[in-house]
């Protein structure tokens, strides 16, 4: 249960990476390039959570509408056919990496089709780039951006505090945004376009976790938390007029406006010595709740009370659920059952040990009652039961002692919601996945409550490393914060993380080439070994020893026999040994911190690099020399790896934009490298199947080629490129790690910094991939069909996605599919293809990278459109004047 989220992309940031990229997130557009595309399908190799979800917020007009936001994996919608979690923000690329992390979240009451998403993930340095608000007018099918003058911090101190983002429920054109860093409060009157400070308001506050911090990090005012609109004082046609705020300052944490914002004042009578972490409201009863802590979490937090404050009158009562003297952690997570507005519950947020706690009242915080009391210490007496069977993991292969359990009801628990249509209905967050109960209620009438993840679909893992090796697993995994996993098969949730040390996070593993059942791993852990070993292909491990003064995984490689192992952890220098691990020795010639792999045929052939410089030892790691090679990156972010079955074949990816940057070959085991002239910037490499009559493996990278940032695919010795990734499928950084699959041309696995694993399969099974686009235009040949899927539908709007077989026996140069709508549906926007309408009739045409379709092959295109009354599904396509058939 790791307590601090991992960036991996911070350690690999290089200057200029912010280029620029278009405002509407999901918008089709053409590369100017003449790379050929393949159609794949992308999947996350299911986890299912890994990270802390900081917020829930259901809408509060429209059953079962409900979002969810990480602090660097982007935001969710809920699907209720499924009960899953859709992605929204997979369209954020490379250059605005920052807006994965989402602060705060918005659903519209008035129009449900409307959503809002403050975005960034760093207020210091670590994110290069500003803030925004993103915008949908489709549920968060598709995006538009306002970018903001200041930066937002979706995985800063303080970010389980909120909702800082809010929309007016009677105006729904006015919106409200709490910026951190001393800038104050934020209106938008034209629904989000733009946005102007409200220089009136009094107080941008003054909390900051450690001011001694000199990154920046720990040392940043967290500024305003939270806004709270009073839906009693508004009419559908004025904006609301009392408007509640919370702001980081223990003295001075909540602030009102009467008067739909034109002034401001502090609320009179309010506790101090502490931050209101949540504002909620019940209009019904007139009560204002607030959870207080003495510390802005997620992490920290040691004591803690619950107010409320009666809006008409004015009073301030103390409704705590326990005396603040027996308090250790503070209160965040706060929720009124709208069904039943009486009905309140909080979390203590930061109670780590043994668990968290979450109370429950009836009566409007007159009394509570707890999910678990202590019967006789440390024995425990729970009012719930907990169901890990689909996330098995969540129990972290732990057997503690009383009053301790495994699974834990959960900790850094500040995001809490009732479904407002349903009292049987609540879902939390934690640090690892959000949990939840349908049969809440059982609560109140004596009964258990069932606890279950209710997290598919919500992949928040950081990546680090990914192996594929030749045979057993199909996948093997590093990651932040649990630490990693085997995966068999891709669709189903692995029983465990690795264990037997269970590291907080893995940092780097490897198998040996020619032996795969030897395997292993190096990660961070707050005390024991930092390496450990594997001999059956990673399904069981046991602990290597540490050489002395090692303080955190670095890297690691295997020979390609499994007979001996290089390691380069951090606080010690490099590292080897024979067998596994008892004993290691000094690598000489080598500087310490450098990145170490394995030639995958010569057992006795590493590799390293550092600042510029790659090293060779033949000897099993015993000593290094520097190569002769010049021109490779000056720094230190690069991945290379060498070619399982030629000696010597090693592939370098990495640098900056101020230098030197892009791809570089070398077949003489490192003493020179050449540069690959059709390569921009390249930041990671990896290998998979060859194509059939290839004669070389498949080279990956997440790269930029011909002035387009994706992931790129070469059959050909990286002669010429395909993008494989589409517009819509970015990820935001992908530089952690890439892999091709051995056994499967054309998988590959992709590493994000929060969106977990990723693998998309190609269309085309086969392979070969060929430059160049084409006329967008000419009329196919051969017979063709269809199918059209409406992947999601809502009051007055539906999402679709279209497939094209080419069911024919020659290839297409260019395609063109024409329908009619039969209920006067109409297109807001599409992706993967240029398409048009005029009345009934419309017509998707390829862009120029998804022209060519072989015999066989299948192209995709979607679109979000609208509709009244019904929506029949097309059930006639022609391809030009080819009819196709109907799947």
């Amino acid at each position: 249960m790791r307590r601090t989220r991992i960036l991996t992309a911070v350690l690999a940031l290089t200057a200029g990476l912010l280029a620029g990229s278009p405002s509407a997130l999901a918008a089709s557009t053409t590369p100017t390039t003449t790379l050929a595309a393949d159609t794949y399908t992308w999947k996350n190799a299911r986890i299912d959570g890994g990270g802390f979800v900081p917020g829930i917020v259901f809408n509060r007009s429209e059953k079962n509408l409900a979002y969810a936001r990480t602090d660097i994996g982007g935001a969710y919608r809920w699907q209720e056919s499924t009960k899953t979690w859709t992605p929204l923000t997979d369209s954020i690329g490379w250059d605005r990496w920052g807006h994965t992390g989402v602060v705060s979240l918005a659903s519209d009451s008035v129009d449900p089709n409307k959503v809002y998403a403050a975005v960034g993930t760093y207020t210091n340095s670590w994110d290069p780039g500003n803030g925004a608000v993103l915008r949908s007018a489709d549920r968060g099918a598709s995006w538009q951006r306002t970018d903001l003058p200041f930066k937002l911090g979706g995985n800063m101190p303080g970010r389980g505090m909120g909702e800082r983002l809010a929309i007016d429920p009677h105006k729904n054109s006015v919106l409200y945004l709490g910026a951190p860093s001393g800038k104050g409060l934020w209106r938008s009157t034209d629904s989000g376009v733009t946005w102007s400070q409200v220089t009136n308001f009094p107080n941008v506050g003054n909390y900051v976790q450690d001011a001694t911090d000199t990154s920046g990090y720990a040392s940043d005012n967290q500024g305003i938390v939270w806004v709270t609109f009073d839906e009693s004082t508004g009419t559908s046609t004025n904006t609301t007029q009392t408007i509640y705020v919370g702001v980081a300052d223990k003295d001075n944490a909540v602030y009102r406006s009467t008067d739909g914002g034109a002034t401001w004042s502090r609320l009179q009578g309010q506790p101090t010595g502490y931050l209101a972490h949540k504002g909620v409201l019940d209009a019904t009863n007139g009560y204002l709740y607030l959870a207080y802590s003495d510390k802005g979490g997620p992490y920290d937090g040691g004591k803690g009370q619950l107010w409320r404050y009666a809006t008409k009158t004015g009073t301030w009562t103390n409704i705590s659920p326990v005396a603040e003297a027996d308090t250790y952690y503070g209160f965040s997570g706060l929720t009124v059952d709208r069904q039943h507005p009486g009905t309140v519950m909080t979390t203590a947020y930061s109670s780590w040990w043994p668990d968290t706690q979450i109370f429950r009242s009836t009566d409007s915080g007159g009394t509570w009652t707890k999910a678990w009391d202590y019967t006789s210490y440390p024995n425990r007496s729970n009012r719930y039961t907990m169901d890990v069977s689909s996330v098995p993991w969540l129990t972290f292969n732990a057997n503690p002692s009383p009053p301790e359990q495994a699974p834990k009801l959960g900790w850094m628990t500040e995001g809490l919601e009732i479904d407002p249509f349903n009292s049987a209905r609540l879902m939390y967050g934690t640090g690892a996945t959000i949990y939840g109960t349908e049969n809440l209620t059982n609560w109140d009438s004596g009964g258990q409550f069932t606890v279950k993840p209710m997290v598919q679909g919500l992949e928040e893992t950081a990546v680090n490393d990914l192996a594929s090796p030749p045979s057993g697993a199909t996948l093997l995994s590093a990651l932040g914060d649990i630490g990693g996993f085997r995966h068999t098969d891709l669709t189903k949730v692995p029983s465990m993380m690795y264990t037997s040390p269970n590291f907080t996070t893995t940092t780097s593993l490897d198998y040996a080439e020619t032996n795969p059942n030897t395997v292993v791993r190096v990660g961070n852990l707050d005390s024991g070994p930092h390496v450990a070993f594997s001999t059956d292909n990673g399904a069981n491990w046991f602990a290597g020893s540490d050489p002395s003064g090692v303080s955190g995984g670095g890297t690691v490689a295997s020979a390609a026999d499994g007979s001996r192992f290089v390691w380069s952890p951090a606080g010690a220098g490099v590292q080897y040994t024979t067998g596994f691990g008892t004993s290691w020795s000094a690598s000489g010639g080598i500087p310490s911190s450098a990145i170490v792999e394995s030639d995958r045929v010569d057992p006795k052939t590493f590799y390293g690099f550092k600042s510029g410089r790659f090293y060779v030892s033949s000897d099993g790691g015993a000593t290094f020399t520097a190569s002769a090679a010049t021109g490779l990156p000056s720094g230190d972010s690069v991945r290379f790896k060498a070619l399982p079955g030629t000696k010597g074949d090693v592939w370098l990816a990495g640098g900056a934009s101020d230098g030197a940057y892009g791809l570089w070959h070398s077949t003489d085991g490192g003493a020179s490298f050449t540069k690959l002239s059709n390569v921009d910037q390249a930041d990671t490499i990896g290998f998979g199947k060859a194509a059939t009559g290839a004669s070389y493996q498949t080279l990956y990278t997440s790269a930029k080629i011909a002035g387009v940032r994706g992931i790129f695919r070469s059959t050909d010795k990286g002669a010429s490129w395909t993008r494989v990734n589409d517009d819509a499928h970015q990820w935001g950084w992908t530089g952690g790690a890439i892999t091709g699959d051995p056994r499967i041309y054309g998988r590959v696995y992709v590493a994000t910094n929060g969106r977990g694993i990723v693998y998309g399969d190609s269309s085309d099974a086969g392979g070969g991939d060929g430059g160049g686009g084409t006329d967008p235009t000419p009329p196919p040949t051969g017979a063709c069909t269809v199918t059209y899927e409406i992947t999601n539908q809502w009051s007055g709007g539906f999402q679709a996605d279209v497939a094209l077989t080419n069911t024919g026996t020659t290839a297409w140069s260019g395609w063109s599919l024409a329908w009619s709508f039969a209920d006067g549906q109409k297109l807001t926007q599409a992706w993967n293809a240029d398409v048009t309408q005029s009345g009934m009739a419309v017509t998707a045409k390829n862009l120029t990278w998804n022209a060519n379709v072989t015999a066989g092959s299948s192209v995709s295109f979607g679109f979000t459109g609208t509709w009244t009354g019904a929506n029949t599904k097309p059930t006639s396509f022609k391809l030009g004047d080819q009819t196709c058939a109907v799947s």
